[in-house]
């Protein structure tokens, strides 16, 4: 009988995925010139409520509301769902230029319209730098001028590449740009500060940083003085008590 309960919740975890991994994709397509910033998924014993991250929430909800209500009948009607089963939200990003995606299709945006690549990742890096990131770094690769392909690396701040830190301050985000020359590939990689509110990074701080305090303030020495650290004798009542 375990078996079997945990049979049923591995396939429902994988359906999970599936469905989470569909759903991100789906949005990926349709909502990627509104600045479509992720999804998240909150299942409840009435619905299935789906909050949808972007920039431009306006342009997700649409003309009084009705786009969002088109998305919600395709996602229904796709994963079949019941009437009235699943809900579309429309989230706003807090710090647009501390997320990853919303950077990578700015870049991807600027690369469409025929800006030089130069000029588009490092607009793009100072950007996010100034936004309070501790660090920042653009990968672009294909074909960029000439017909080999390669690849160009533009990086600001600090940046940590392994251990569980990078998994905690690290947001990532690739995406593909079709140009007349050929599929360039944009990698954007942003590292968080540490942030108490957990607003703009992580509550934690990096397990390296060492935190320096102020020495306590020592009593200013006016005239020299002695102190006797020898035990205090012994009463000869006290003596003759314990003795008997």
């Amino acid at each position: 009988m375990a078996a079997v309960a945990v049979q049923i919740s591995k396939k429902r975890k994988v359906a999970d995925g599936v469905f989470y991994a569909e759903l991100n994709e789906f949005f990926t397509r349709e909502l990627a010139e509104d600045g479509y910033a992720g999804v998240e998924v909150r299942v409840t014993p009435a619905r299935t409520e789906v909050i949808v991250r972007a920039t431009h929430t306006q342009n997700v909800l649409g003309e009084k509301g009705r786009r969002i209500r088109e998305l919600t009948t395709l996602v229904q009607k796709r994963f079949k769902f019941a009437e009235n089963a699943v809900e579309l939200y429309a989230e706003r990003v807090q710090n647009r230029g501390l997320c990853a995606i919303a950077q990578c299709e700015s870049v991807k945006f600027k690369l469409l319209n025929g800006l030089a690549v130069r000029r588009a990742c490092y607009g793009v890096v100072r950007f996010v730098m100034e936004s309070g990131a501790k660090g920042c770094e653009v990968v672009v690769s294909g074909k960029v001028r000439a017909a080999r392909a390669k690849a160009m690396k533009f990086s600001d701040g600090f940046m940590i590449h392994s251990g569980n830190p990078a998994r905690e301050f690290i947001t990532t985000a690739v995406r593909h740009v079709d140009l007349r020359q050929g599929v360039l590939g944009i990698k954007v990689k942003i590292m968080l500060d540490s942030d108490p509110t957990g607003r703009n990074g992580p509550k934690q701080t990096l397990p390296d940083i060492v935190t320096i305090l102020e020495p306590k303030e020592e009593a200013t020495i006016v005239e020299p003085s002695a102190q006797d650290f020898r035990p205090a004798p012994i009463a000869p009542e006290a003596a003759v008590v314990e003795a008997n």
